[in-house]
């Protein structure tokens, strides 16, 4: 793992952009793989902008997100594709055909298999990850298995918690989703996982440094031969507290 340092959030979204960027720019079909939340919208925006700058295309890019809510369709401002549409998709050249978000309103069976089948058969290029506080990435909640595919959660009671702040009340929050399995998300030839702010600390620390355990998802990333992670100062000094505990 690499782990880059930066002052704050502007600049941590700035790094992860240059690293979709290279890609844009140096591959002919470029996979992304990609992530919502408000992790990512600083990265997306420095997209559209660079797209606005005529430095890239969308055009021939297919994109692949982590997950979506069970029962939430594209019509829900809350779903993860109506954010994507808005974060993303519509202020670039993309061609939403080559846009893939599973299917929240089929059932979380069926659509599971549907996403499964088609991440299969590709090879994303670079994938955006953040962490959730428990140590989750994606909907991967801890007690995953490592060799999970794209599958439906229970949602845990402190990524409910994190979620709330999207959503008018708390009681709104689904409380299942179909997620990309942690098997899928290691396929991923470049990771780029970012994260600010101290209450994420422990789990970064974990991640990095505790035993790889199914208890702390993200720490399987321990094992992947490209992952960069992107950090504020803030929060780099708190994990070195962490360790000490």
């Amino acid at each position: 793992m690499e782990i880059r340092i930066f002052e704050n959030q502007k600049e941590i979204d700035l790094a992860a952009a240059k690293y979709f960027i290279d890609v844009l720019q140096n591959k002919q079909y470029p996979i992304l793989g990609l992530a919502t939340g408000s992790s990512p919208i600083g990265l997306y925006n420095n997209l559209i902008s660079a797209y606005n700058k005529d430095k890239i295309s969308f055009k021939n890019t297919t994109t692949f997100n982590l997950d979506e809510y069970v029962g939430l369709g594209i019509d829900d401002e809350q779903s993860y594709r109506n954010f994507m549409n808005k974060h993303l998709f519509n202020q670039i050249d993309i061609n939403l055909e080559n846009t893939n978000i599973p299917d929240g309103k089929l059932s979380p069976e069926e659509s599971s298999k549907i996403y499964n089948e088609k991440l299969t058969n590709v090879s994303i290029d670079i994938q955006i990850l953040g962490i959730g506080t428990n140590g989750h990435i994606a909907f991967n909640e801890p007690g995953t298995s490592f060799s999970s595919q794209t599958h439906i959660v229970d949602l845990k009671k402190e990524t409910i918690d994190d979620n709330a702040r999207f959503f008018n009340d708390k009681n709104d929050v689904p409380r299942q989703a179909i997620t990309m399995g942690l098997a899928n998300i290691m396929q991923a030839k470049q990771i780029i996982l970012i994260a600010s702010g101290e209450k994420k600390a422990k789990a970064i620390s974990l991640m990095i440094q505790g035993a790889m355990t199914e208890d702390i998802p993200a720490s399987i990333l321990q094992k992947h031969p490209n992952v960069t992670i992107l950090i504020d100062r803030k929060l780099a000094k708190k994990i070195i507290s962490c360790e000490h505990e």
